[in-house]
């Protein structure tokens, strides 16, 4: 992942933009979560311009020194069993959600001509996931630990580098795979962390996976009005992407309510329960 000085922010970009590509590049994770607030804010208030530039040429943004970033097959398993383990997972999960600011801004300041919604769509993304990665940070400090103190991977950040020249491709691979992957194994981890007496942690995780529903959501509906609008069937063309990105197998199981509400038909959840790896 590059990194850009905020010296690097254009000079077109002013008021509301210039904010949003400050926040995109801030290295400082709690810096970084108070300039999307504030960001948020604005957008709320009213006080934006919803003309966005647009950045095709941009693939940088800001993460500090640590975590380490390695290869998820590099990434040691834990039990939950143990206090190493339960900081080992939040720290995974606090990774997510950073990575999570940074694709919430990066989508609204890639994609131009968009509908306004889009872009505050995606605004309000970046603002849940700062306040996702605040609880986890309080968390993680609780049970002893640092965010940067784990190594981590860069999958979502890579995926976004795949997809930055089309945002239909975007809307389809990282909400609607990626961040859905979500869906499927927090009920798993929520179960896990009750068995070892962590309800804290699990009252957490309750709250992010209510709201990473409308998220995924969110990419359902704007891959399908990108469908729409270039005369594409949504099915076939998400099935397509998945072929073509991931080889048509995905791992499961899957978390068919979640994804339903959070969007997918009933044709592209059979498809799916059949690409199960």
């Amino acid at each position: 992942m590059r990194w850009l000085p905020q010296s690097s922010v254009p000079d077109a970009a002013t008021g509301y933009w210039r904010e949003a590509h400050l926040a995109l590049l801030e290295t400082d994770p709690l810096s970084k979560c108070q300039r999307v607030e504030s960001l948020w804010a604005c957008v709320t208030g009213g006080d934006w311009n919803p003309s966005c530039p647009g950045e095709p040429g941009l693939l940088a943004c800001g993460r500090p020194g640590k975590p380490e970033l390695v290869n998820p097959g590099q990434l040691p398993r834990r039990g939950l069993g143990s206090l190493e383990g339960r900081q080992a997972l939040v720290h995974a999960i606090a990774h997510i959600e950073f990575n999570a600011i940074n694709l919430g801004l990066d989508a609204a300041l890639r994609f131009a001509s968009m509908p306004d919604a889009f872009y505050v769509d995606w605004l309000s993304v970046a603002a849940d996931e700062a306040r996702h990665f605040l609880m986890l940070n309080e968390r993680l400090q609780q049970l002893g630990a640092s965010y940067g103190d784990f190594p981590a991977h860069n999958g979502l950040w890579d995926m976004a580098e795949k997809t930055a020249h089309d945002a239909l491709v975007r809307m389809a691979l990282v909400p609607r795979v990626l961040e859905a992957r979500g869906l499927d194994v927090t009920p798993g981890m929520i179960e896990r962390l009750k068995q070892a007496g962590d309800e804290q942690t699990v009252s957490l995780l309750h709250v992010i996976l209510e709201e990473e529903e409308r998220h995924v959501a969110i990419g359902s509906h704007w891959f399908r009005h990108l469908c729409q609008e270039r005369n594409l069937e949504p099915e076939s063309t998400f099935e397509n992407l998945l072929l073509r990105y991931f080889d048509g197998r995905l791992r499961g199981p899957f978390n068919l309510p979640a994804r339903k509400r959070a969007g997918f038909s009933e044709l592209e959840l059979e498809r799916l329960l059949r690409m199960e790896a």
